[in-house]
């Protein structure tokens, strides 16, 4: 939710982890990594800030979580010119790079080893100068000081950075009281979100540029939620392939208050295997016991790590990590782990190896100091098709396949995934409140400019799965509110046969995005590959 109390976003638009170049090594064209992730980069002939004309899927491409991908693509200099492109003279994210490439290689090559003397490089100015552009990109609203990003841009960015670099090579820094705000959830109940302060967001921010290249060189494949070269797309094909390879049940599970019941000594236990520096540690401590405030009562908090702070998803799958590794070690045969942050499933070929696994997972927890919410968490049955479950924002379900019934006569039943009914809802929910009865005397291509954005983020996402219909029925609902639009402001001045004129084309010619059509799979089918063979 832009501009509002949100610092992140949901699985409709889910959370985009911005984080820039990676520090890994690529393992294939920037073109094909583009495409694996989901990331639409804009076309040629896109609309220029401040003009009306709207081309369809134009300019301000979306990344697989609706994120702006901003910031990609640079150009050379004139020949012979070898000085930087940023605007301040210089280039912080190649040595920002390099530093985490480093730490990465020697986290990867020593499993082992615990590093120090981390606490310098969270206060260079270079780290803190990237940190302080991917907070601004974030945007997000202001802490408990009322400090905002566009009023540090006022007081002076450079100044800014300056103070708290200072404070942090000084050993003075102190973060701020998180305040605490409130979201609706789909079932009705609230989200509590911890928002800090501008200031500390950037310090968490650098720590995070730091600590996350170490701690990614001991993640498992398995998890897949805010790691660089990691998506949702990634999670959810994983989970198709699994179901043509004989997944036939689920354990769908969903863990009671997550970031509530994060035990900080435990947490700092899991960070402290691979860093040493009491420093750094210190300062990961001062940020879980930082305290929130709550109609302006401070209450200091013993456990959990709040949502909405910059650092805290990488704890998250620190201390999730070990849910990873366990099951990898010792219950990999019962069936496969996918894992999404705090949301995870994992697809058994057996009723048996499911009831195992939620038993064996349930142990996993308890020594986490979690439990399973009972009421959220089940066992769910694929085999024909008889079930499905929703799993980040998409509803999977095993579908007959009709043309290999008609050709063969093969029964054979392949998992799709469409967006869930939860989703539905949100997303024509977004509509309805972007197309308001107050707005039927603004400029149709001014609604028309407000919608693309949330569509185009929106079927970027869901895109990818079998949402053909789910996508006609939404480019349906938008042209039935823009005609709304114009059936309101028209009235008893409403001409005979001008109804008619209101197809969904002439929407479309002002510039209005089309998501039908616009179904992509990253990889081929079964079914296709069958057809191949």
């Amino acid at each position: 939710m832009q501009g509002g109390e949100r610092n992140t976003r949901g699985p409709s638009a889910l959370p985009s982890s911005r984080q820039g170049g990676s520090y890994k090594p690529k393992a294939k064209s920037s073109a094909a990594q583009r495409e694996s992730e989901g990331i639409v980069v804009p076309e040629k002939g896109a609309r220029a800030p401040g003009t009306k004309a709207v081309q369809n899927n134009a300019a301000l491409g979306k990344g697989p979580c609706g994120g702006h991908a901003d910031g990609a693509g640079t150009r050379e200099g004139m020949a012979g010119k070898t000085g930087p492109n940023d605007p301040d003279g210089r280039r912080p994210r190649d040595e920002v790079q390099q530093l985490q490439r480093r730490l990465w290689v020697a986290a990867k090559r020593s499993p082992g080893r615990r590093f120090h003397a981390l606490y310098d490089h969270i206060g260079r100015g270079d780290v803190l100068l990237e940190a302080w552009k991917r907070v601004r990109a974030n945007r997000g609203a202001a802490g408990v000081d009322g400090q905002s990003i566009r009023d540090v841009e006022e007081h002076g960015v450079e100044r800014f950075l300056e103070e708290l670099g200072v404070a942090l090579r000084a050993g003075e820094y102190r973060p701020s009281v998180v305040r605490r705000r409130y979201i609706p959830k789909a079932d009705g109940k609230k989200r509590p979100l911890g928002i800090p302060t501008v200031r500390d967001r950037v310090a968490q921010m650098a720590a995070k540029l730091v600590l996350e290249p170490i701690f990614e060189a001991d993640f498992l494949p398995c998890s897949y939620g805010f790691r660089p070269k990691r998506s949702a797309t990634m999670a959810l094909e994983t989970l198709r392939k699994l179901g043509a390879k004989g997944g036939h049940h689920v354990l769908d599970a969903d863990i009671r208050d997550y970031f509530g019941s994060i035990d900080h000594d435990k947490l700092m236990k899991l960070v402290a295997k691979r860093i040493s520096d009491r420093r750094v540690l210190k300062l990961v401590r001062q940020w879980l016991e930082a305290g929130v405030m709550e109609e302006g009562v401070v209450s200091r908090t013993t456990s959990g790590t709040p949502q909405g702070g910059v650092i805290s998803p990488l704890l998250s799958n620190i201390y999730l990590s070990v849910l990873d590794v366990l099951w990898t070690r010792h219950s990999a045969p019962r069936g496969t782990l996918v894992r999404y942050a705090d949301d995870f499933v994992v697809m058994c070929r057996t009723k048996k190896d499911c009831e195992q696994a939620e038993q064996r997972v349930r142990v996993i927890l308890a020594r986490l100091g979690l439990e399973l919410h009972p009421d959220k968490t089940r066992r769910v049955e694929l085999y024909d098709g008889k079930e499905g479950f929703d799993f980040l924002g998409c509803h999977l379900h095993k579908r007959l396949s009709g043309k290999l019934l008609e050709e063969t006569g093969q029964r054979l039943y392949f998992l799709q995934r469409w967006p869930s009914q939860r989703s539905m809802q949100r997303i024509r929910q977004r509509v309805k409140q972007l197309t308001p009865r107050s707005r039927c005397h603004a400029d149709l291509r001014d609604v028309i400019a407000d919608l693309n954005p949330v569509l185009r983020g929106w079927g970027n996402y869901f895109r990818t799965g079998n949402a053909a219909k789910r996508f006609n029925q939404l480019d349906t609902y938008v042209w039935r509110r823009l005609r709304g639009l114009r059936l309101q402001r028209k009235g008893r001045h409403l001409r005979p046969g001008e109804l008619e004129r209101w197809t969904r084309d002439s929407f479309h010619d002002l510039g209005l995005v089309r998501l039908r059509g616009t179904v992509r799979y990253p990889e081929k089918s079964s079914l296709h590959q069958r057809e191949a063979a």
